[in-house]
């Protein structure tokens, strides 16, 4: 039990200290599960964000009940699960309940434009977190080139993006091993 609650508290502070969404959580949920707890490795980490952004719902919360199942099967991934969202539920009730009170607020405004400021810098250092582990040769260059450009002008879905790029890495791959033999 005493596990499942440092799950719960790990991603409670997660989910409370990163403001923004999913992706502006994915360092500070590298930092703790990667670096402090050592529950996954940079690579398994990447692999969970991978998955976690291509099955329903906001890669972070996904991310926090891959790692969570990982420990402790189901319950650890509730818990985990349970620790991401609670935050987020305590602070949008206190929001609602005071935020008509002071939006107009002139500071409350910098403050809010502070924190969007914020955001694009902590999903910028994910990115390129992400890119240096992720990509390691020419062709990750090419793969990921082509899926930005076709998601990005052909408006294809994600989803089709990341099967086809997945696909796409386990074939070359495979070629590659072929050819070492």
């Amino acid at each position: 039990m005493k596990e499942l609650w440092e799950i719960f508290i790990t991603f409670a502070k997660i989910g409370s200290l990163t403001f923004g969404g999913g992706y502006a959580m994915l360092p500070m949920i590298q930092e703790e599960v990667v670096k402090k707890h050592k529950w996954a490795t940079d690579e398994e980490v990447i692999d969970y964000y991978a998955i976690g952004q291509s099955t329903p719902g906001i890669i972070a919360i996904n991310t926090s009940t891959f790692v969570g199942y990982k420990l402790r099967g189901i319950s650890g991934g509730i818990f985990a699960t349970l620790g991401m969202v609670f935050p987020s539920i305590v602070i949008i009730t206190l929001i609602a309940i005071f935020f008509q009170r002071f939006q107009e607020y002139e500071i409350v405004q910098h403050a809010f434009g502070g924190l969007r400021v914020a955001v694009v810098a902590l999903i910028l250092n994910a990115i390129i977190n992400m890119w240096k582990k992720s990509i390691k040769d020419n062709i990750g260059i090419i793969i990921f080139l082509i899926s930005f450009l076709v998601a990005a002008f052909l408006k294809v879905s994600p989803i089709v993006v990341v099967v086809i790029s997945f696909l796409t890495g386990i074939i070359l791959q495979n070629k590659k091993e072929a050819e070492n033999r």
